[in-house]
């Protein structure tokens, strides 16, 4: 499986998580405790954006990008 396939099924992950966290709450009724699920929930999804943000920007392919960006930015004469 490759580094993309490996995100993109992350982040549906991640999206069917939040869909049924949100799901159980609207069925429980009522809006007692709601704010406190949300944030919870917003956390949980900003928590996993970042883990898959963070195996996107390391990953091989993004890193000699990078590099090769920086590269030709040093390498301009003046």
């Amino acid at each position: 499986m490759t580094d993309t396939m490996t995100e993109t099924r992350g982040l549906e992950m991640a999206g069917r998580f939040v869909r049924r966290v949100r799901e159980r709450a609207r069925r429980l009724g009522g809006d007692a405790g709601m704010t406190t699920s949300e944030y919870a929930v917003g956390t949980i999804a900003a928590v996993a954006f970042a883990a898959i943000l963070y195996k996107v920007v390391t990953s091989d392919a993004v890193s000699g990008a990078l590099q090769a960006v920086v590269e030709r930015a040093l390498d301009v004469p003046f």
